[in-house]
């Protein structure tokens, strides 16, 4: 498992303009200084739900024809 860096950081891990990484099925927040693991299974699962909800949201919008940016999401 590679923690995640500011520098290493990939569009397609971050959750919107968020901290919060997912790398290698894992949450992470992430900043300039280092990173570190979103070990409490509550956080991660409201970050899963997050992630979920504005995934379902981005496909609406697609369907519909709307970039992510005209939403203020991405």
């Amino acid at each position: 498992m590679t923690e995640p860096s500011w520098d290493t950081i990939r569009p397609s891990e971050q959750l919107a303009d968020t901290p919060a990484v997912r790398r290698d099925g894992r949450w992470w927040l992430v900043a300039p200084n280092g990173a570190i693991p979103a070990n409490d299974p509550a956080l991660a699962r409201a970050l899963d739900s997050l992630a979920a909800d504005m995934d379902a949201a981005n496909r609406a919008a697609a369907h519909f024809g709307i970039d992510e940016r005209d939403q203020g999401l991405g």
